[in-house]
């Protein structure tokens, strides 16, 4: 379980594909923190680690994950997000995130608006009943608070602090993103359609 403030900013160093699918090696300054088995979300995707040992962070990325998520197509280089598991004395200043990717999406428009910006994401149909105004979203594993919603799209807006502190500093129109609807929306749209199957 993470809350979607994200800790540090990571480096894709490489990504080897294998028979078990993908492993991702970074380079970040949580590097001497991390352990063996621990839990981190890059990129808002929920990964173990399999090596901490200096230099670079391994973790496995399944063909599954593969598929639903970015993880694939990180080229070398790519910035990414780091956020280590939540620990249960920790605030939460973010909201409750699975780090279990729902679908990407896409950044389709990055606008300042005087030291902030409003990024405009496009999303798939399957999670419009998911995403509500001034709801929780997950955008790479950053918690964010949607300003809007229209049809296939929400505007999300974003204040210096989270504009530095996370990989949205680098991003650009027509870079696809993770997506993760907030948990309790989930629940409550699986409690009506159970419903209204029953009725």
């Amino acid at each position: 379980m993470f809350t979607g403030l994200i800790e540090s900013l990571g480096r894709v160093e490489r990504i080897e594909r294998s028979a078990a699918g993908l492993r991702l090696v970074l380079s970040t300054d949580l590097e001497s923190e991390l352990v063996v088995g621990e839990s981190l979300a890059v990129n808002g995707v929920c990964l173990t680690v399999v090596r901490a040992a200096t230099p670079g962070v391994h973790a496995d990325v399944s063909p599954e994950t593969e598929r639903v998520t970015t993880m694939g197509a990180l080229p070398p280089g790519s910035i990414v997000n780091l956020e280590r598991s939540i620990r249960a004395d920790a605030r939460i200043g973010g909201h409750f995130v699975q780090g279990h990717v729902d679908a990407t999406g896409r950044i389709e428009r990055i606008v300042s608006e005087g030291d902030s910006y409003r990024v405009t994401v496009s999303f798939p149909p399957a999670l419009e009943p998911l995403l509500v105004s001034k709801g929780s979203v997950a955008v790479d594993g950053i918690s964010l608070t949607i300003a809007s919603i229209d049809s296939g799209r929400f505007d999300v807006q974003i204040i210096p602090h989270t504009w530095e502190r996370t990989n949205l500093h680098t991003a650009a129109a027509g870079v696809a993103v993770n997506l993760e609807c907030d948990i309790l929306g989930k629940y409550a749209a699986r409690a009506i359609e159970v419903v209204l199957r029953r009725s």
